[in-house]
């Protein structure tokens, strides 16, 4: 039986109010249930009544953590269902006391707090901790939380609305490598560049608070709270509105399905956080469907509505979600995607996009107007696996689905979005996977040659520039640049960067050895690592020296073979905004055709009788056709140039072409 229905007794006694409609005041007897959406406090205090100032202000206000009431008055919300007592320490002042106000909620409004003041805070008289919705914690996850102001931001973007989803091309950066500094202000020293090649967005990899001074971003615990290692939150503001002058959307990527294995101290005050009814690869799974779960689902909610409104994001990429164990209705996603479009959809470009292993298509919904109504996209691993089975021969791991018949499956990624829809998946055991996803817009799939897993989550986070040849590299890009669905870049690829990306992070002690072990483990499956010798040559994750391989060298790209591929990657991203963009919307169905194993042709049909036509031989042997694609060639990999035709008859080695038939030209 689904518990999550069910009152729950803690809400009842504590209430929280409506997420979308804001109100004056409600009883804390008065509390809503389960299937109720989460609460929005009201705006009935101080700062929301005398709004005046120059520059815009953003502040997005939730029951969890510090909230400033007035500029000197703070007010602190803990949940700790477990304590018998919570004092809260700021600074270096005496323990405060705080109310218990029912359901295990603790609150407590102090006057005069000043910002940048530390506060923690203090269970059963033993145990000092931080806040679990912290704002910022600058001396790292175990330490004191700093009390931010959102007020002391000032925001002049007012005028940016975001972008169509359809412009999307997005770059995907891990803040502590994409630069020598490693910091937000880096990368807002980078915008112009990004700009320049091409890209419309950038999406961050997690920046929540983890432990060390160096991670993936994978394990965080303080869920608001940007790493002190990048910056402070003003910096990442900055960061954000300096992107949107430069036209640029910004995403960030969350992880709503677990916390990090070190610093997360819920399970200490909070048990009801988790529950042993599912289990994930981290343990016990997060509540989102059980008894007290309504309180855990608004947790992750304002998280998104926080970064989606005080941060002004554009958007967030949710990781993992099939490892959100969830078996209510609607569930976790479906709710999270409704909040986020009831509360701040109604004049920005807001996009949600999935990793989803399930394939769910049913998450990806557009209404009879073509409208997003849920997610807006997801990652499609599909299309990159079957692309690089093709690329590089190896069939271990998960690529042993798409090795029996890899151009089908890259033929269905372009024309259909996902390979596999409901199919069984021999990885899996032989389950099915996936849903029917043909009905779908192309913009529904995101997909890519590198991103951080497909690169990382190799034994030494080697880059596809090192694994083929360059020609083939080159048409492959061509497929990605110029194919309908939405293309993303891993930072560095598109000059060609060689240092890899492996997987690190900052634990230390037993955790670090035990994640260590854990890893060459991991790989001693794997047919090239038999030999016991190999496996210690993996990468320690947690060895400093791993972190700094990941740097990118900007260096580089001055040579002249990495000159050579920023130009090919700018003049296709050119070519792709001018050309391709507009005619998304126009595309009225698709098709593909298998010429040999590596080669095939995909086409789209356009409104009226107009036709968008690729040709792509990812093998090393030239292919017979009988003719060229209707229409002009837009492009081509046949000579630097990318204007000429291939000889008649005859798709080269390692090619690509795209060609474009208007609406207006006779069948």
């Amino acid at each position: 039986m689904d518990k999550s229905n069910r009152p729950n007794p803690l809400l009842e006694q504590t209430g929280k109010c409506n997420i979308t409609t804001p109100v004056q005041h409600q009883s804390k007897t008065n509390w809503p249930t389960r299937n109720q959406p989460a609460y929005r406090p009201p705006i009935n205090n101080e700062r929301d009544r005398n709004p005046v100032r120059t520059y815009m202000k953003r502040q997005h206000r939730m029951p969890f953590g510090a909230e400033f009431m007035t500029e000197d008055t703070v007010r602190f919300n803990f949940w700790a269902p477990t304590a018998r007592r919570v004092e809260l320490l700021i600074d270096n002042d005496r323990p405060r006391p705080m109310q218990a106000i029912g359901g295990g909620w603790y609150e407590q409004t102090c006057q005069p707090v000043l910002a940048d003041s530390r506060y923690s805070f203090q269970i059963d008289d033993d145990m000092r901790v931080p806040d679990p919705a912290s704002r910022y914690n600058p001396d790292d996850v175990h330490a004191a939380s700093q009390l931010i102001d959102p007020a002391a931001f000032d925001w002049c973007d007012g005028e940016w609305h975001g972008r169509p989803w359809e412009e999307a091309v997005i770059y995907e950066i891990h803040t502590g490598a994409f630069t020598p500094q490693g910091t937000f202000s880096a990368i807002e020293q980078k915008l112009g560049y990004l700009a320049d090649l091409g890209v419309t967005g950038i999406e961050l990899m997690p920046v929540a608070g983890f432990p060390g001074r160096c991670n993936w971003g994978y394990d965080g615990v303080l869920l608001f709270a940007p790493d002190s290692t990048y910056g402070t939150p003003c910096d990442l503001k900055r960061l954000v509105q300096s992107a949107h002058r430069h036209g640029l959307m910004v995403l960030l990527d969350v992880v709503y399905n677990h916390f990090g294995p070190e610093g997360n101290y819920l399970h200490c005050y909070a048990p009801q956080f988790f529950t042993d009814r599912h289990q994930t690869p981290w343990g016990q799974a997060i509540n989102f469907d059980g008894e007290y779960s309504r309180i855990v689902r608004d947790f992750f909610i304002h998280n998104a509505l926080y970064w989606l409104e005080e941060y002004h994001f554009d958007g967030l990429r949710v990781d993992a979600v099939h490892a959100i164990m969830d078996d209510s209705q609607p569930d976790f996603l479906e709710e999270l995607a409704q909040q986020v479009h009831t509360t701040l959809g109604a004049n920005r470009h807001i996009h949600l996009i999935l990793e989803n292993d399930h394939n769910a298509a049913h998450y990806l919904q557009r209404n009879r107007s073509g409208e997003c109504t849920g997610f807006t996209a997801q990652w499609n691993d599909d299309a990159h696996h079957a692309c690089h089975v093709l690329l590089t021969g190896e069939r271990d791991g998960y690529y042993a689905d798409y090795a029996d018949n890899p151009i089908l499956h890259l033929g269905r990624c372009l024309t259909e979005g996902f390979a596999y829809q409901g199919e069984v998946s021999i990885y899996r055991h032989g389950t099915p996977r996936g849903e029917p996803s043909a009905h779908l817009p192309a913009s529904a799939f995101v997909w890519f040659l590198q991103n951080h897993d497909q690169i990382g989550n190799r034994a030494f986070g080697e880059r596809l520039a090192t694994q083929v040849p360059p020609e083939a590299l080159r048409a492959a890009v061509i497929l990605l640049l110029l194919s309908p669905s939405v293309p993303l870049l891993f930072m560095g690829e598109e000059w060609g960067a060689r240092e890899p990306f492996p997987f690190f992070c900052g634990f230390t002690g037993e955790l670090a050895q035990a994640v260590t072990t854990g890893r060459r483990r991991e790989f001693a499956q794997f047919s090239g690592f038999h030999d016991p010798h190999r496996l210690q040559e993996i990468p320690d994750p947690c060895d400093a020296s791993t972190f700094l391989l990941a740097k990118l060298n900007w260096q580089t790209q001055n040579d002249p073979p990495h000159r050579a591929w920023l130009m090919l990657y700018r003049t296709l991203l050119a070519l792709r905004l001018q050309t391709i963009v507009p005619l998304l919307p126009s595309i009225t169905g698709s098709c593909f055709e298998i010429l040999t194993s590596h080669a095939l042709q995909a086409a789209w049909q356009l409104t009226g009788h107009g036709k968008l036509t690729i040709t792509v031989n990812l093998g090393d042997v030239p292919v017979k056709i009988s003719h060229l694609p209707p229409g002009r060639l837009l492009f081509s990999s046949h000579d630097q140039s990318g204007q000429s035709n291939p000889a008649p008859g005859m798709l080269p080695a390692f090619s690509a072409a795209l060609y474009l038939k208007d609406s207006h030209e006779s069948r």
